[in-house]
């Protein structure tokens, strides 16, 4: 077992028991959002999901990281005051109650609730986990710890797709949130049975006004960024409004950090550059993955013709090389500084964005395996070495922070690269669809009704395709999507470099052995 002196350190390296149920833990986040990815088409069909329009599910997957995030300083400061066991269980049973609530829903409106819910669940689990080890663990032995944690994503996206997709061949859509029941409550047993109580060297207070401003001002930026994708000019209420006011609340969060003489986010840790440029990397390279994976789905279950089972078992391709890049990375940076193995891994991934841009409806399969492969090779290697440049300047007593700060730069990464890409990829396809000279006659000659329900989503165009008997219509739709993905896939990518440019530029710092 763990063991851990009074100031907080550890005294000697954690049993493979209590780092498996840890990892099992935290592979329950990354499970319930791969699974999410193969589901959005199916949330999208009128008939067999909830008709989920493409800001609804932007919503879907936005309000479980936008929570995810803003609580997530709150769950750092809880594994600080509770302990990271105390709050890890906490956060399991939040997120199994959520889960099972969220799988029997009757509204896309509801299902956001319900993911909001799992959202505060994940901010008090994804810090205790990181916490557990970074307390427990010898700092020699810390850097391959923390690499076998962040493997524990490539797991979770390789069997959330392979389930999910089974799911959803087998049985209605639901299922893919309910499956999360069984595996917290196993999750549970292991944590009471065989984690033990960290104690940090002092307690610090819960920043409640704080995580409000957090939560309201990335709202008011991603609302703004989704409404601009419904067609909404930039300069209206509904866009530039919330971008201000939501921008407004974040520049407020800040400063009261500075201020506040215990912040959940402890602006003294940005001083180092390599917490401060590790952050934006991480910031980067999440925010192009999540919005690259919102587009891909529907790629493969639309013009690529997959079935959700196909489409899921393709993902594996991706989750193989998350967890070999995550593996690799240790030994990478200790050859190659950890500036230039994370600079590897986030142009790798920007390469694989590009290629998205000439692929259609007849790419081949292995091609397409290719890429999701080296994309998760490149994004293996950018998680290890990132994090342990971050944690390594982190004093024990504020672990729950870092590695708080550590996990919100995921999903606020996460939040606004669906956003973003949701956001493009509706424009464009609203506008291909809504140019009559580019339709066949007989789009053209919809009424009103149908034109606008076929505007809506490449989904809703093909349900009414099947509906109408109009084989051209989901070929246009098609078209129309595919256009749409080159554009958002462009952007992600000249995000990426952008990633690529800051670490080179700004990981400097050496990897501790």
């Amino acid at each position: 077992m763990i063991g851990a002196e009074a100031g907080g350190k550890a005294t000697r390296r954690p049993s493979w028991p209590v780092l498996l149920v840890v990892v099992c833990a935290q592979m329950l986040i990354w499970l319930d959002t791969s699974v999410l990815n193969v589901a959005v088409t199916t949330l999208a069909d009128p008939a067999d999901g909830l008709g989920a329009t493409p800001a609804e599910l932007e919503w879907v997957a936005s309000a479980y990281t936008l929570v995810f995030a803003g609580a997530l300083f709150a769950g750092g400061a809880l594994a600080d005051r509770f302990g990271p066991r105390t709050t890890l269980l906490a956060g399991l049973a939040l997120f199994g109650v959520a889960s099972g609530a969220g799988a029997f829903v009757s509204s896309p409106g509801w299902l956001i609730v319900a993911r909001a819910v799992m959202g505060a669940g994940s901010a008090l689990l994804m810090p205790a986990t990181l916490s557990v080890i970074v307390q427990s663990t010898p700092e020699e032995k810390r850097t391959r710890a923390i690499a076998i944690w962040s493997s524990s994503s490539g797991l979770g996206v390789a069997v959330g797709p392979v389930v999910g997709g089974a799911l959803l061949s087998n049985f209605w859509w639901g299922s893919v949130f309910l499956v999360n029941v069984p595996i917290v409550a196993l999750c549970m047993a292991g944590v009471a049975a065989v984690v033990p109580e960290l104690k940090a060297p002092r307690r610090r207070q819960l920043d409640l006004p704080g995580m409000t401003l957090s939560v309201l001002g990335l709202g008011g930026v991603v609302y703004g960024i989704i409404e601009l994708g419904n067609g909404r000019t930039w300069f209206g209420p509904h866009v530039l409004l919330p971008l201000l006011l939501g921008g407004a609340l974040l520049a407020a969060f800040v400063a009261a950090q500075r201020r506040s003489p215990a912040p959940s986010l402890d602006v003294r840790l940005f001083r180092q550059p390599g917490f401060a440029a590790g952050s934006v990397v991480l910031l980067i390279a999440f925010m192009a993955l999540a919005g690259h994976l919102f587009y891909a789905a529907f790629y493969l279950q639309g013009p690529r013709g997959l079935s959700p089972s196909d489409a899921g078992l393709m993902m594996i391709a991706a989750a193989i090389g998350i967890v070999l890049g995550s593996q690799a990375s240790p030994a990478m940076s200790r050859r190659l500084t950890a500036r230039w193995t994370v600079a590897a891994g986030v142009l790798a991934t920007a390469v694989t964005y590009i290629a998205y841009a000439w692929l259609d409806g007849g790419t081949p399969l292995w091609f397409i395996a290719a890429l999701l492969w080296i994309q998760g090779f490149g994004m293996g290697l950018v998680g290890t070495p990132v994090t342990a440049v971050m944690m390594s300047g982190v004093p024990p007593q504020l672990a729950g922070a870092g590695s708080a700060i550590n996990s919100v730069t995921r999903q606020v990464g996460g939040t606004l690269g669906v956003a973003m890409a949701g956001s493009i990829l509706s424009g464009v396809y609203r506008s291909r669809m809504s140019d009559t000279a580019e339709l066949p006659d007989s789009v053209r000659e919809l009424p009103p009704a149908s034109a606008e329900q076929a505007r809506t989503s490449a989904e809703a165009a093909r349900s009414l395709a099947d509906s109408l008997h109009l084989p051209e219509l989901a070929s246009t739709a098609d078209r129309a999507f595919l256009d749409a993905m080159y554009a958002a896939t462009l952007s992600i990518a000249a995000l990426a470099l952008i990633g690529f440019a800051v670490s080179v530029t700004g990981l400097r710092t050496r990897t501790r052995k």
